[in-house]
């Protein structure tokens, strides 16, 4: 899927690569934003959390795994004992716990608060990437302070998120919000449930973060990029399939009982799984961890719009606090990031060079050089 998308992208020689990292990072949001949506409607009519993902993961392989036979064939790596144990690991940390946390979590909460959670990302990405010395942080410099401050903002609005509900600051009243909230319920309102759902939320969260960072030197090792993610799912479907089998003895929980089951299978597992698998290894391989991250502020916006406009949902003032903090923290660590790219460019500029050899050598761009220098150094 996303091999043929990014064929696509290859033959627009007009458009430059950062406008390309930015189409495709933008466009999956949309389709991820959904995702919410869909997944939390599949959750009320009584879907498996456990035989769910594995379903959706398995139309994801499905889909991955051919084209990565046919389009890689000739440039894979051959694979090795320690590559695999990292496939493993990547599948358990970056699908099978990222996945089921992420379903507890929304059982409990609400779209709204689930994609607002997931803006520590960034922030969190960044941390991980420091502390595994892919990400550079200088506390001498004004870029350095903001990338910390903004972790650490981040991090409090997520724990505000968790401890602090408040009351609701809107409340929808038509008719037809009434009507969504009764087909479509948002998830336990009660405060335990409540924060036992932020908390799952948080752990799928650093799951994600764990994911993004992690492949980056992976694929380093391992540059074929959908192999590498098609090895990852199915891993993590073996891992899906033995735990269902386990815990699962319900032969109604692995049947589908509606069309609606069926579209939020498949909804998932091409959209949310196979394009976002795909999509965001594509744009890590290129780009680095921190560029795929910085883009969730956009689907949180276009969750909240959807909750609201379809399900009717009310807007409790601590999430409202929390993601202020979050998106002002992910900010800090945006801008801490420009400022480094800036410092790096100038860095770069003071060896002599006959003015000759500078003009001949191509330009790169300002955003995505300083990530791709900072991750292979």
């Amino acid at each position: 899927m996303m091999d043929v998308g990014s064929s696509a992208l290859k033959r627009m020689p007009m458009v430059p690569e950062r406008a390309k990292l930015h189409l495709v990072m933008t466009l999956w949001q949309f389709g991820y934003a959904g995702n919410h949506i869909i997944l939390r409607s599949a959750l009320n009519m009584g879907i498996s959390k456990i035989v769910f993902p594995l379903y959706r993961n398995a139309i994801a392989l499905f889909v991955l795994a051919p084209s990565a036979y046919f389009s890689e064939k000739n440039d894979r790596p051959p694979l090795t004992t320690s590559i695999l144990i990292e496939f493993f690991l990547l599948g358990f940390i970056g699908i099978t716990c990222n996945h089921g946390s992420y379903l507890l979590g929304l059982d409990k909460t609400s779209p709204t608060f689930a994609s607002a959670t997931e803006n520590i990302v960034p922030a969190v990405t960044f941390l991980i990437a420091a502390l595994l010395r892919i990400e550079q942080v200088h506390l001498n410099r004004k870029d350095g302070r903001a990338k910390v401050l903004g972790t650490a903002a981040s991090v409090a609005g997520a724990s505000l998120i968790t401890l602090y509900k408040g009351p609701a600051i809107y409340t929808p009243n038509s008719h037809l919000h009434h009507q969504s909230r009764v087909l479509l319920s948002l998830g336990d309102d009660e405060g335990e449930n409540w924060t036992l759902g932020c908390i799952y939320l948080i752990v799928h969260c650093l799951c994600w973060s764990s994911w993004i960072v992690l492949q980056a030197p992976l694929l380093k090792k391992y540059p074929a990029r959908l192999s590498a993610t098609s090895y990852s799912c199915f891993f993590s479907v073996l891992q899906f399939l033995a735990i269902a089998a386990y815990f699962e003895k319900d032969s109604q929980a692995w049947q589908v009982h509606s069309s609606a089951e069926l579209f939020s299978i498949f909804y998932t597992g091409l959209v949310a799984s196979a394009m976002g698998f795909a999509v965001q290894t594509w744009v890590v391989d290129r780009a680095g961890p921190v560029f795929v991250s910085v883009y969730l502020p956009v689907q949180t916006l276009l969750v909240a719009v959807m909750a609201s406009v379809v399900l009717g949902e009310e807007f409790y003032l601590g999430g409202v606090i929390g993601a202020v903090l979050i998106v002002a923290g992910l900010y800090l660590v945006v801008w801490g990031k420009s400022e480094e790219s800036k410092f790096a460019m100038q860095k770069a500029s003071i060896p002599s060079m006959p003015e000759n050899k500078k003009r001949k050598c191509p330009s790169r761009s300002p955003l995505i050089q300083p990530l791709i220098t900072s991750f292979s150094e």
